[in-house]
């Protein structure tokens, strides 16, 4: 898969990288994917809802480690 755009979120706690994500979100194209890592166990839930809310499609989500891996496509 190709990711367009990475973030690495780690050490930060909600809602933070909630936050980072969507600001990135905002300077990417349509269709473009997002690529967040994050240690914050309360992400996995967190960036499901923000999918949901957002319309952004939550493509991947996977855990390597102590670290969350979420992948976002644009809208």
């Amino acid at each position: 898969m190709q990711i367009d755009v990475e973030l690495d979120t780690r050490g930060l706690n909600c809602p933070l990288p909630i936050l980072k994500a969507k600001r990135a979100l905002t300077n990417m194209l349509s269709g473009q994917t997002l690529r967040v890592v994050a240690t914050d166990a309360g992400s996995v839930r967190d960036f499901q809802a923000f999918a949901k809310q957002t319309g952004n499609e939550l493509v991947e989500q996977q855990t390597v480690g102590d670290d969350f891996v979420h992948v976002l496509r644009r809208r």
